[in-house]
């Protein structure tokens, strides 16, 4: 403990500060805020997670790569896939010209709300001037062997044009953990691409809204044209009026000191301004 020791500018302690030193004690009106806060953070764990807001499962999916049955357009296919549980949507890395054998190697964490024992797993064809194409999907249901600790490597058959499970197949590998649901607050998941989400569609455009916009570069609006100004007439040498003797001669009396060309290059200027 720290001891008090007077000196010529007031009191100092010298050793081990207390705890609260140079803290301000909470008043009542912030203790219940804070009480407030942690009701209304467990409040929203229930509304998310169900009744049980005790443990929430975390399950790991990592989404290897899949084996395709047939190449879609007349270009290389760029694949990605799309993971649905519960509520939430979760997407891989575009991989370009992957074509019929697309590689992701991506680990997705997801939360496992109580009740939900199956996934949904979709693979896009992006493209970049119109809709992404669904190629495939399958509907995976969460293994029991998970919840015992036990790590799940599997391929999985897919569906689509070719017909049921004709479509090619998937690696995914699996873990199951559970964790307490206070870890793991509620969380609003956006989608990673612009445009409106269609179930078995995927995102469609929305006209005039861009999805992603270059970094660093703003969007500007489009200004209207300004005018161009009027031309100005161009007038022959031959439209030009000549100088007459007299005309010379005034200017000759006007400006006697004044050389005769100087007095002819004065005054054709004026002709032309009164020939427009």
């Amino acid at each position: 403990m720290a001891t008090t020791v007077s000196t010529q500018r007031g009191q100092v302690y010298i050793g081990e500060l207390p705890q609260d030193f140079l803290r301000i004690a909470p008043t009542h009106h912030q203790q219940q805020q804070q009480v407030q806060v942690q009701l209304d953070a467990q409040a929203a764990r229930q509304l998310q997670y169900g009744g049980s807001v005790a443990t929430v499962g975390r399950l790991s999916i990592t989404v290897v790569q899949a084996k395709l049955a047939k190449n879609y357009g007349m270009t290389r296919m760029d694949p990605y896939c799309r993971v649905r549980l519960g509520y939430a949507v979760y997407e891989t890395p575009t991989a370009h010209n992957g074509a019929k054998n697309p590689r992701w190697n991506k680990v997705i964490q997801c939360t496992v709300p109580p009740g939900v024992d199956s996934f949904y797993l979709e693979i896009f064809d992006e493209r970049a001037f119109s809709m992404d194409d669904r190629i495939a999907w399958t509907h995976v249901t969460i293994p029991e062997s998970l919840r015992e600790g036990i790590l799940v490597d599997e391929w999985f058959s897919l569906s689509g044009r070719q017909g049921d499970d004709k479509e090619g197949m998937i690696n995914l590998v699996m873990s199951y953990a559970s964790m307490p649901a206070g870890m793991i607050p509620p969380v609003v998941l956006m989608p990673a691409r612009g445009g409106l989400y269609q179930p078995g569609m995927g995102y469609i455009p929305i006209a005039g809204v861009p999805g992603v916009y270059n970094q660093g570069v703003v969007p500007m609006p489009m200004l209207p044209a300004m005018p161009m100004p009027p031309a100005v007439p161009v007038v022959a040498a031959s439209q030009v009026a000549e100088c007459s003797e007299e005309d010379l001669k005034a200017l000759q009396d006007m400006f006697p000191n004044l050389d005769p060309q100087v007095n002819t290059s004065a005054i054709l200027p004026a002709h032309v301004y009164l020939a427009r």
